[in-house]
């Protein structure tokens, strides 16, 4: 199946670089693209998307670009470009992501925040990075808690299913936290070994006990 175009989100990184056919100096696509230096709402090497869901581009100014994909970010920009006025011939836009992040927690080999250096990772993929479900963990029922327009929303991924290239969640977003909880099994083992120290700190006691009275009892 194809994987879904990623929506921008507030806190996102993204690199723009433009490009155009122009030669002449004052049409350069140079002046366009993000200088060494870092301007206000920029960040490192790219442009934050702040609280308020934009971006402030160093030439074209501020722009909307929370709820967008990459594709009509890039649509938009190539319109500021050429509307009303031409200020570059025949502008092509290149937008990427940088900041693509996923959190796994609970039955992983290794729990964490996994950097993304592509803009689509499937659930396996980002399950094998962190090392594979463990021994107690349960391939049905993994929940994965993502932000849809300002809301957050729960879904349910069950590895073993037929249907789990169906899901809208095989493929994971920016920012998705998943979940993988503990067997049964787990928690009972859990609490055998807790009932077991018990015993063995009830028997320690009465041990203690019953030598402390031997004592008494022969002095």
């Amino acid at each position: 199946m194809n994987a879904p175009e990623l929506i921008i989100q507030k806190g996102d990184i993204l690199t723009i670089q433009i490009m155009s056919l122009s030669t002449k100096p004052e049409q350069s696509d140079v002046i366009y693209n993000q200088p060494a230096t870092v301007a206000a709402g920029q960040s490192g090497g790219g442009y934050l998307v702040d609280n308020g869901g934009n971006i402030l581009h160093h030439r074209l100014g501020l722009i909307h670009a929370e709820g967008m994909t990459q594709a009509q970010l890039a649509a938009e920009l190539k319109k500021r470009l050429t509307v009303p006025v031409e200020l570059l011939s025949d502008p092509t836009v290149v937008i990427r992501l940088t900041n693509f992040k996923v959190t796994l927690l609970g039955q992983v080999g290794q729990q964490g925040v996994l950097s993304i250096p592509t803009d689509r990772i499937t659930i396996l993929q980002a399950i094998g990075l962190a090392g594979g479900v463990t021994d107690y963990g349960k391939m049905t029922g993994i929940k994965i808690f993502r932000e849809n327009n300002g809301k957050r929303e729960v879904g349910f991924i069950d590895l073993s299913s037929k249907k789990l290239f169906e899901s809208p969640f095989y493929y994971l977003v920016q920012n998705d936290m998943v979940i993988v909880e503990e067997t049964t099994r787990k928690i009972k083992e859990a609490e055998q070994a807790k009932t077991i120290q018990k015993i063995s700190f009830a028997f320690t006691l009465v041990t203690v006990a019953a030598t402390m009275a031997n004592l008494f009892i022969k002095n």
